[in-house]
């Protein structure tokens, strides 16, 4: 199919949690202010550090770009594990046995502390104990498995092998990790934000940042919006990419997504169980619910953020792969998820000490953003209190940067050479002398044109042929098809530009 082809897909665009979720109506910004600490982030980082906070007395003012957990943690597949693939016997040969073990003690910490925080404020999320399990079809992965295993032991945590794996489909073996969790996390943020404010924080949505500077004598930071700005002691840049902060993490992590789809479970679906396939192309399998009854929940192979022109073309060999190996219904949801990775495993996560004292910063979770998020949360409440924390070195923000090419960045997928070879509903770039413009169809046909350069740091976006999103294929930023800002590190919109005359 052309780039420029619209190409229409079953289920409605939207994550099966947010649409699930109580819709959240708190008010805008609009009045500079001041607060003990900044929090910058409506997703499992920023909701669970402002409760931490707001409960040890600090005042907290929480500012949401969008709107409360609908963004990277409502779009997760919200596995509330430990168990990430295969990543202990990794961390032992890179880092030694001590440091291993405390990324798994913040992990089990962050499962125990979710689990506790929905009991403790009657947060309805669904929020059940399940077993873990890392699974593979291919005999010769067994070795790779039974070494994670006894990894996993050796660091405290209840692990075994089972063969097969309890699934639908043939399986040789896995690894289970027992008594882990799953829910759903927009209703669990919801919950949160409100536990916040009824404890006197203060969130406010539809509140995006344009930048954080030091105030005057180095004693705390400004938060600007537009006209308006927030002080405080100390920021929070609890984004999915730290945005406006002084430390650039650009070429530390690199920007990745995955297609899900949620399908009605039929009574033949059931899977008990979270499991992820540690083989390529890798597959992650749930079972969740929406308001009209159970839901199979499945997660597709990662791609690096705007360097594939054709996602539609993933939800649909997701969907296929679904169909080959479990019994499911319709399509009811699908949508894409970002996240970033970091070159050892580990998550960035912290106080930016030398650049900036009092600005913490959580990002890089490796896929694997609800137990590391929440650690990162503990981890970050603990500094502003000035407690110790043995979490700190190792996911210290500040550590040395990854091997030279990391985050190589890409080039546009959505290149196209007339304004007439993009059909309706659908987006390309057009390269005009040095310009390169961004146009988009409405469903009659009408065309948009919008500057293709990323107001990050100008790389060409890339058309989502799937979500009908512009995204930034070197470090992962996402606008609306008109051009507003989804998600950073990019805080400005898409620039609208005129259509070139001769082809309108």
């Amino acid at each position: 199919m052309s780039q420029g082809s619209f190409v229409p897909l079953p289920g409605t665009p939207e994550s099966c949690w947010v649409a699930s979720a109580p819709q959240t109506r708190y008010g805008r910004y609009e009045r500079s202010d001041r607060a003990d600490v900044a929090v910058i982030g409506g997703g499992i980082v920023g909701l669970t550090t402002a409760w931490l906070l707001t409960e040890a007395g600090y005042t907290v003012t929480l500012l949401e770009a969008r709107s409360v957990g609908q963004q990277v943690t409502g779009r997760s597949t919200a596995k509330i594990t430990a168990q990430h693939a295969l990543v202990y016997r990794e961390l032992i040969d890179r880092f030694g046995l001590e440091r291993a073990r405390l990324y798994a003690e913040a992990n089990h910490s962050g499962v125990e502390l979710v689990v506790a925080l929905a009991s403790k404020l009657q947060i309805d999320c669904d929020l059940v104990r399940k077993d873990a399990y890392a699974y593979t079809h291919r005999s010769q992965r067994m070795e790779a498995i039974e070494a994670e295993a006894n990894a996993a032991r050796d660091l405290g945590f209840d692990a075994d092998i089972v063969a097969p794996a309890p699934l639908p489909f043939t399986t040789v073996g896995a690894l289970r990790f027992a008594n882990q969790a799953q829910f759903n996390p927009a209703q669990y943020l919801v919950g949160l934000a409100a536990a916040i404010a009824d404890s006197g924080g203060r969130v406010f949505e539809n509140a995006r940042i344009d930048d954080i500077e030091r105030l005057k004598g180095g004693n705390g930071w400004r938060v600007k919006l537009d006209r308006l700005h927030l002080d405080a002691d100390h920021v929070v840049v609890a984004t999915n990419i730290p945005i406006a902060a002084p430390k650039l993490f650009d070429v530390r992590l690199r920007p990745r997504c995955h297609t899900v789809l949620a399908l009605r479970a039929l009574p033949a679906t059931a899977v008990d169980g979270m499991f992820i396939d540690i083989d390529d192309p890798s597959h992650s399998i749930r079972m969740g619910r929406d308001r009209d009854g159970p839901l199979l929940i499945v997660l597709g192979p990662s791609f690096t953020t705007g360097t594939d022109g054709d996602v539609a073309k993933r939800f649909q060999e997701l969907e296929h792969w679904v169909r080959g190996n479990v019994p499911a219904g319709e399509v009811v949801w699908r949508w894409v998820n970002e996240d970033y990775d970091t070159h050892d495993r580990v998550p960035f996560a912290g106080e930016l000490t030398k650049d900036a004292r009092n600005m913490y910063v959580a990002t890089g979770f490796n896929g694997w953003g609800i137990s590391n998020g929440t650690a990162a949360a503990m981890l970050i409440a603990d500094q502003v209190q000035e407690l110790a924390n043995p979490w700190s070195a190792l996911y210290n923000p500040m550590r040395p940067l990854p091997p030279k090419g990391f985050n190589p960045g890409g080039d546009s997928q959505s290149i196209v050479d007339a304004i007439a070879e993009i059909a309706a509903g659908a987006g390309g770039v057009i390269e005009r002398g040095e310009k390169k413009i961004a146009v988009w169809k409405e469903e009659d046909g009408t065309p948009h044109a919008l500057s293709a350069a990323c107001t990050h740091m100008g790389c060409t976006v890339t058309w989502n042929n799937a979500d009908r999103t512009w995204d930034c294929p070197c470090h992962g930023s996402m606008f609306t098809c008109d051009g507003e800002v989804i998600h950073g590190p990019a805080t400005d919109p898409l620039k609208p530009v005129k259509l070139p005359s001769r082809e309108t």
